[in-house]
């Protein structure tokens, strides 16, 4: 009657940025990641070799070395896509970045693409970390675990 008991929790569905295997956080050999230090999520072990976005929003930073992108969601959600681990080492070497910071995009949007040899020859690990950096937003987060086609809906995000 006077919206005493509505509820509005609004949701964001997270698409798998590449074809992969999505798997739990705790799963990641990064400490930083797997404990959640910088937030909560999930990780896609690639199956190809480009990241697409998994939402609609702006670019909010490209990492100088193309290793890692920020996006801020309609709804105010920071994401941190992070391309292997310990990539930073690598110098930008086997990174192409699509996009740069301001650009709005949308879910499906080309944002990096990268060798996932030379990954694997110079780094720890290919697995890429997708991460809520602003948890306060979040109630909960729901994850689809396993095999992914580039573009399916992986995970559900309420928001507060």
């Amino acid at each position: 009657m006077f919206g005493f008991f509505k509820r509005n929790t609004a949701e964001v569905e997270v698409k798998s940025l590449l074809k992969g295997k999505v798997v739990d956080l705790k799963s990641v050999p990064d400490e930083v990641f797997s404990s959640k230090m910088v937030g909560d999520g999930f990780a896609i072990e690639p199956y190809e070799d480009a990241v697409y976005s998994p939402v609609d929003g702006v670019v909010v930073q490209v990492f100088p070395t193309g290793h890692a992108i920020g996006i801020k969601t309609n709804e105010g959600l920071e994401i941190l896509i992070h391309i292997g681990i310990d990539t930073v080492e690598m110098k930008g070497r086997g990174f192409t970045t699509y996009v740069k910071p301001g650009d709005v995009v949308k879910a499906g949007d080309r944002l990096i693409s990268f060798d996932t040899e030379l990954i694997r020859k110079e780094a720890k690990s290919t697995v890429i970390p997708v991460i809520i950096t602003n948890m306060e937003l979040v109630k909960d987060i729901k994850v689809s675990l396993g095999d992914a086609e580039r573009g399916d809906n992986i995970a559900v995000i309420r928001l507060k």
